[in-house]
């Protein structure tokens, strides 16, 4: 769950997108996914897609804020993992990577990817958008 939320994410066009393994560190979770996003709009879609992968592998969202107010940090917890989604400034006050500075970082990228576990536009067409995203009739020529 926590690679292919970190894919997701990536496609998404969240940034600088790390996935922390915290077992053994932790008593609350395993794993956490960590991305920046460049809009609340954006991070809020983006985790709306996290909630959908982790539907689709049979992971129901124990805790979400992504339906409240306005924020500049997401949080959804599917227990064994959770997906934290920050505005850069946020992230970089709370600092949830040099908090468990202990942890290994997990690589997610898929065959072929970038380094650092970047991944390029996979699966999106010229407007950012997945093949099931695209209405009827809208397709490219």
């Amino acid at each position: 769950m926590s690679i292919e939320a970190a894919r997701s994410l990536s496609d998404d066009k969240c940034e600088d997108v790390v996935v922390l393994d915290l077992r053994g560190l932790s008593q609350i979770t395993d794993f956490f996914v960590i991305a920046s996003g460049t809009s609340e709009t954006q991070m809020r879609s983006s985790g709306q897609h996290a909630v959908e992968i982790g539907e689709r592998m049979g992971l129901g969202v124990h805790h979400s804020n992504l339906r409240g107010g306005p924020t500049q940090w997401f949080v959804i917890d599917f227990v064994n993992v959770v997906v934290h989604i920050f505005d850069p400034e946020e992230r970089a006050y709370y600092d949830l990577e040099m908090l468990w500075g202990d942890a290994d970082r997990v690589g997610w990228s898929r065959e072929g990817g970038g380094a650092g576990g970047q991944l390029g536009d996979a699966g999106r067409n010229l407007a950012g958008l997945r093949e099931d995203e695209v209405l009827p009739g809208q397709e490219e020529n």
